[in-house]
Formats: C-alpha cells, sequence, structure tokens
C-alpha cells in the first residue's frame, strides 16, 4: 500500500474535512471530537483511523499522537475548525462564548504536532466586527509558533467548487515558516469557462419520494432503486469514476441511509405547498428549495449545551416536506456511502457543523501540491465500520469511548467564570513548540 501524507482532524464532527483530506490524497492519521456520537460516526466511516472522543482544551497533544502512533513531526498537516456558534453572524453572537478560545487550543495542538502545514476553517463572522479580535491574535500567536499565514486571509465559497449550496467558509492557510508559500485554491466552477456549479435538480433529481415508503418511518434505509443520475449525483452513487477522488474506495452495506421519513402537520404542508420555489415560508422561516437553484447554507442546529433546537431544514422543491439527512447530504456533497446518525437530529447537525468535503478537497489539494506530492490511488477496498455505531445515544456512545455524559462544551456563563469584555483581547494560550 503506497505511503501518503498525513493529516490529523481537531473538531473533527462526522469528517466532513476528513473526507476532502482524503480525497486530495492524504490518509487521516489520527481525529478528536467532544462529542462521542460524532466519534461513533467517524469511525463508522474512517474505520482505519483512530478518533479520540475528548475536548482538544482538555487533552494533552502528545498523548494524543501517542495513541495514534505518532511522533513530533510526523505530520505533513493538521486540520480543523473549532465549534463556531460564537462567531456566527447567524442569531445572536457572542464574543464571550467560551468556545471561542478553543481556537487557540488548536495552536497548541500545532504546538506540540508540528506539522509542516495547519488549515484552520471558521465561519465569515470570524472576520468581522469583534470577533476579528480572536483572527488577528490567532495569527499572532501562529507567527510565534514559527508558521506564517497566508495573507490576506480568505472566505472560500463552496459554490465555487462544485457543491450545491451557497456556503460560506473562512480559511486561513498556514506554514511553517521554512517552507514556500501555498496559495488559495482558485474556483473551479460556475465562471466563465469553468463548469457550471451542480443545482438542486442535479443533487437531489434522481431520489425517490421517501414519503412513499412507510417502512421509512422506522428505519432510514431507503432499498428502492433510484432514477437517472446526473454527472454529480453518479459520482456521488459511485456509479461513475471521480477522477479526482483519491479516498480508498469504501463496501458499503446495501441500501441508501438517511431516509428516514417527518411527520408534518396537514397545515405545515399546506403552507409548504404554497411557498413559491426560492422563497422563504413565512411562519416556519424555512427556505423553499429551487430545483435550478442551489441550497441555502445547511445549519447544525443547537448541541444539548445550548438546548437541543433542531436546525431549521429547506422545503424540497417538488414535495411538501423538509428534506431528509440523505438529501441534505448530497446538497454537501457526501458520497452515498458516507452515512450519518439514525436520528434527523444528529443526522442534520453532524452535515450542518460540517465542510463540504469537495469544498476540504480543494484546499487539500494546494496542501498536497506544497508539499510537492502526486496524489496517489489505493485501490484495496475498505469494509466499513459496523452500523450499529449510526445508532448509538450519547450516553451508549459515550460509554463505547470512555467519556462521561457531563464532558460537554459550555458557555462561560453556565461555568460561573467571569467572561471577558467584548473589547478584551482574546487569551494568549498558545505554547511554543519544544526545541530551538
Amino acid at each position: 500500500m503506497p505511503s501518503r501524507p498525513l493529516a490529523f482532524d481537531l473538531f473533527s464532527g462526522a469528517g466532513g474535512l476528513s473526507l476532502g483530506f482524503e480525497q486530495a490524497g492524504f490518509d487521516v492519521a489520527g481525529a478528536i471530537d467532544v462529542d462521542p456520537v460524532h466519534c461513533a460516526i467517524h469511525r463508522r466511516n474512517f474505520p482505519d483511523s483512530p478518533v479520540f472522543a475528548a475536548g482538544v482544551d482538555q487533552v494533552d497533544p502528545v498523548a494524543i499522537l501517542a495513541a495514534a502512533g505518532l511522533n513530533p513531526g510526523d505530520l505533513s498537516v493538521v486540520i480543523g475548525g473549532p465549534p463556531c456558534q460564537g462567531f456566527s453572524l447567524i442569531g445572536k453572537r457572542a464574543v464571550d462564548d467560551a468556545r471561542n478560545t478553543l481556537i487557540f487550543h488548536f495552536l497548541r495542538f500545532v504546538a506540540a504536532a508540528q506539522p509542516r502545514y495547519f488549515v484552520f476553517e471558521n465561519v465569515p463572522g470570524i472576520a468581522s466586527g469583534a470577533a476579528r479580535q480572536y483572527l488577528d491574535v490567532f495569527c499572532d500567536e501562529a507567527l510565534a509558533l514559527g508558521y506564517a499565514v497566508e495573507r490576506p486571509i480568505r472566505i472560500l465559497r463552496a459554490v465555487d467548487f462544485g457543491v450545491p449550496q451557497d456556503r460560506r467558509r473562512v480559511f486561513v492557510l498556514g506554514r511553517r515558516a521554512d517552507l514556500p508559500a501555498f496559495p488559495y485554491p482558485t474556483p473551479t466552477h460556475g465562471g466563465l469557462g469553468l463548469p457550471a456549479t451542480p443545482t438542486v435538480r442535479d443533487a437531489l433529481g434522481d431520489l425517490p419520494d421517501i414519503e412513499a415508503f412507510d417502512d421509512l418511518w422506522d428505519d432510514d434505509v431507503l432499498t428502492s432503486a433510484l432514477g437517472p443520475a446526473s454527472a454529480f449525483a453518479a459520482t456521488l452513487r459511485g456509479d461513475v469514476h471521480d477522477p479526482e477522488d483519491f479516498s480508498r474506495p469504501r463496501k458499503a452495506p446495501p441500501g441508501l441511509t438517511g431516509c428516514l421519513r417527518s411527520n408534518h402537520s396537514a397545515l405545515s404542508r399546506s403552507r409548504f405547498a404554497a411557498t413559491p420555489p426560492g422563497r422563504t415560508e413565512l411562519v416556519s422561516r424555512f427556505h423553499k428549495l429551487a430545483w435550478d437553484g442551489v441550497c441555502n447554507t445547511l445549519r447544525a442546529g443547537t448541541g444539548t449545551e445550548r438546548g437541543a433546537f433542531t436546525s431549521p431544514r429547506p422545503i424540497h422543491p417538488a414535495f411538501p416536506r423538509c428534506i431528509s439527512v440523505r438529501e441534505a447530504a448530497r446538497l454537501h456533497s457526501y458520497p452515498d456511502w458516507f452515512a450519518f446518525h439514525v436520528t434527523k437530529w444528529h443526522g442534520f447537525r453532524q452535515i450542518g457543523n460540517s465542510v463540504p468535503p469537495r469544498l476540504g478537497r480543494a484546499v487539500a489539494r494546494e496542501v498536497l501540491a506544497a508539499l510537492g506530492e502526486q496524489p496517489s490511488r489505493i485501490a484495496e477496498p475498505l469494509l466499513l465500520g459496523p452500523e450499529s455505531l449510526r445508532t448509538l445515544n450519547v450516553t451508549e456512545a459515550g460509554a463505547l469511548f470512555g467519556v462521561p455524559r457531563d464532558a460537554r462544551p459550555r458557555r462561560l456563563r453556565d461555568t460561573g467564570i467571569e467572561p471577558p469584555a467584548a473589547s478584551a483581547t482574546p487569551p494568549r494560550t498558545a505554547a511554543r513548540p519544544p526545541g530551538p
């Protein structure tokens, strides 16, 4: 089996960024996330990558690396996006959110791992207003650790890289100071002379209406045949070879996961049906997709520490219902073999919190080029982890990974810690790497 550059995913969630880097030609040497349910899903989809259920701010990075069979300097790149709700432009921003300081624990891990590069991603809100101070200090701390940051820092749009979703993310590209700079990726779709960005129709047009199947009230696996596929859907189905995908082939069980039905009221259905495509339903504030457009940003909702609110889900362009988890996954550019938790709440959180794999792949290809590497392909299929990993609740997943249920991120105001003033300088928590 060929040796490929190694990546380690911090705050990995279900693994959208992990998959993007694997598709570009990296091997995922390990991942860590505080939510054991997400870790179970990562293990299911990346069964040959060790995953650790713990807070990045609560662990010894050297110990985590050792547990993954790694030494400082082994990694080509550290990747990840700390929880971003405190920086988000959607809703009320909370500069005093305890999760905001997690960006400095990303650097603490970089200091210990000593990779050649790092890729940090977050919501656009981190680059504006009071939150910008965190990003500025982050870049200063990276430089103090011996890592230069590519300037200016840019916001990348998923639609520019073949994802049928209007999603924007800040990417911070860091390199060891003795290495050459590497650029942000240039758009591959939507511009003059470029292929058109896939549409909602391209992503969903081959999927049958889940409401035609009574068994999908209790089971999220669709066993019916799919319809004719667009070029985009055919690659996600695995029917057509994607020459730019260097991820290891997966052996998935039969059926299409993520197809659980939703029980909408008759009144909600009538409102959904009356809403024109491309517009927002006035009561639920759900956006109705248009066949020939792209999806609005898929959101995650909130975790248990924030009230466990369900994310607003787009309305299907043809049927008076919200989209399913699998339909959301298609709109996020996940291949059909990639499975999420069986519940809609966890499944949508895992998608909404993740980087679309094709956007992550575009960034990863620039890192690979900077390393002077050519992507190599592994033909041997990989058997996915057991399907039982998709069904675990928080208590069961916590027991699997040895994590107590109350080991959850909390806002500062819930911990009794006095939050800093909005204008205060963010904490400088990064530690310099050992050695000269």
